[in-house]
């Protein structure tokens, strides 16, 4: 049997990757697949090379499609589920080219994750048999198993795709990720934040920047804002720029489910 992992380098598709490895029986392959897009931030592709080297398995990186689906690029609600989409078809035939056997897809999807009515990626999920084993374990424990497995990323904070800083009607186009992948690095580094550390540059509506901190950071920020405007309105190109609370989804939406599967050739 061929066993896919879909993995991002965080820490749930890492522990996943890593017991799926473990115990694997000899005559089965293992294998990590990162999708490779204008939403994937440069450091996260490095994470995702070390952990997977530590956890020993074989990682491989393919560009994925969803960045030319007027679905995804729209940004109206559905985006996750279109960009999921194609990412599971990319593992569907990298399977059905790799070997003979049957396969079987992952990913890791936590018990927290489940209770998230805007995560619609997780039909897409259903929609292609993939499997998610740790739906009954809180992000949490999680952690402790990455700690106990020496998973070097076991304490970082959540880092989704960047398409998820922009808000809903702002479109997922790259000009937009590059713009704000950039602004991220340049605050985290204006505050000496470590990965350990929650930090968002949303994508308002009228091309605004929100930066968002942990509460513990929020006034360092805020004293930081005459210094950071050069460089987002002249140097990003942001209309403007300001600083508030960090929270998990802010510009998220919940939307009813519409978007229909489309094969995707890789």
């Amino acid at each position: 049997q061929h066993h896919i992992i879909a993995y991002s380098g965080g820490i749930d598709s890492s522990v996943v990757a890593a017991l799926v490895h473990r115990s694997r029986s000899p005559d089965e392959s293992v294998q990590a697949v990162l999708g490779l897009s204008p939403a994937v931030p440069s450091d996260q592709i490095a994470l995702a090379e070390e952990v997977a080297q530590v956890i020993g398995v074989p990682l491989e990186q393919i560009p994925t499609t969803e960045g030319s689906d007027a679905t995804y690029i729209e940004n109206s609600g559905q985006a996750c589920l279109a960009c999921k989409t194609h990412l599971y078809s990319c593992l569907e035939s990298i399977a059905a080219h790799a070997s003979n056997h049957s396969k079987r897809l992952y990913n890791g999807t936590n018990a927290d994750d489940l209770q998230d009515p805007t995560r619609l990626g997780l039909i897409a999920a259903d929609r292609f048999d993939v499997q998610s084993p740790l739906q009954r374990t809180p992000k949490e424990q999680v952690r402790i198993v990455g700690r106990h497995l020496g998973l070097p990323n076991w304490n970082y904070a959540a880092s989704p795709c960047l398409r998820s800083r922009l808000a809903i009607g702002v479109q997922a186009v790259p000009h937009h990720l590059q713009r704000i992948e950039l602004a991220e690095r340049y605050v985290r580094h204006s505050l000496g934040l470590d990965a350990t550390h929650n930090l968002r540059v949303r994508l308002l509506s009228g091309n605004r920047a929100m930066v968002e901190v942990e509460d513990g950071y929020l006034e360092l920020a805020k004293d930081g804002l005459d210094q950071w405007q050069g460089h987002f309105l002249d140097d990003l190109e942001f209309e403007s720029v300001d600083v508030r609370c960090f929270k998990s989804g802010s510009v998220a939406k919940m939307v009813t489910p519409s978007y229909e599967h489309q094969a995707v050739a890789i």
